[in-house]
C-alpha cells in the first residue's frame, strides 16, 4: 500500500519541525518507507495553488488528516490550529495521522 504524504508549511511556522518529526515517527510505525513530500507554501501564489489552510498541514492521498477539516477558502500563508481532544493545538493528533495512513491507498 503506497500513500502520497504531503507536509505543507510556511517559513514562519514554529510547528513545522515538530510536525515533521511527528509525521516521521508515525510513518516509521505504520507505513515504513513512505516518502514525505515537503510543500513550502510561503509564497502566496503557491499557497493559493495548493489550497493551503495553514501551517503545518498534513495530507495523505490528497486528504487532510483532520477528520473535521473544512476548506476555509482562504489560503493566506499562516499558522494553523487544530481542534484536538486536548484543546486548540498547533499540531494535529497522532491518531489522525495513523488513521490516514491505515486507510486504503487511493493510488497515490
Amino acid at each position: 500500500m503506497t500513500h502520497k504524504v504531503e507536509l505543507l508549511w510556511f517559513s514562519d511556522c514554529a510547528n513545522h519541525a515538530a510536525a515533521r518529526r511527528l509525521l516521521e515517527e508515525v510513518i516509521a510505525e505504520v507505513a515504513p518507507g513512505t516518502p514525505i513530500l515537503d510543500v513550502d507554501a510561503t509564497d502566496p501564489v503557491t499557497a493559493q495553488q495548493v489550497h493551503f489552510p495553514g501551517s503545518p498541514t498534513i495530507r495523505v492521498d490528497g486528504r487532510d488528516i483532520d477528520p473535521t477539516y473544512t476548506d476555509p477558502g482562504d489560503y493566506t500563508p499562516r499558522c494553523r490550529l487544530y481542534r484536538t481532544s486536548a484543546g486548540l493545538r498547533g499540531l494535529p493528533e497522532r491518531g489522525w495521522i495513523m488513521d490516514a495512513l491505515r486507510r486504503p491507498s487511493s493510488g497515490g
